[in-house]
């Protein structure tokens, strides 16, 4: 399994609106890095969904449901693609950017070193850390 962060404003698609739904297409998403992240996706990979601009920090968990598939957003054919997530849990304590910064284990985070992009990676080792830091 792998893991990974999407992020999203609160404002636009919040947690709570994905725990409403059920399920939703991550779509629009025009960044190459992030495309390359979203096809490597697989079916049950973990994803933590952090709320950037406001709030900025991770407020819960979702899992792929659907694996890549061409993105219905996208009126150009570049190659552009949408994965499905479902809602898994809410966490219990949020984790803050600032949180992230002062752990010298997630100091190499892509949401530290790359903070604009908007799918990330996540290691297993920060994966951990972070369940532990929101008392999973």
């Amino acid at each position: 399994m792998n893991y990974w962060l999407i992020k999203s404003e609160p404002y636009v698609y919040s947690y709570d609106d994905l725990t409403h739904d059920k399920k939703t297409s991550w779509d629009g998403v025009r960044n190459y890095a992030a495309r390359n992240y979203m096809r490597e996706m697989k079916k049950g990979d973990q994803v933590f969904f952090y709320h950037s601009n406001e709030g900025k920090q991770i407020v819960g968990i979702a899992t792929i449901s659907k694996e890549a598939y061409p993105d219905p957003t996208a009126v150009d054919n570049k190659g552009w693609v949408s994965v499905e997530i479902k809602p898994l849990k809410k966490l219990k304590k949020f984790i803050t950017l600032v949180d992230v910064r002062v752990e010298k284990i997630l100091s190499e985070m892509e949401l530290v070193k790359n903070s604009r992009l908007s799918v990330q990676k996540v290691s297993s080792k920060e994966w951990i850390k972070i369940l532990k830091m929101a008392g999973e």
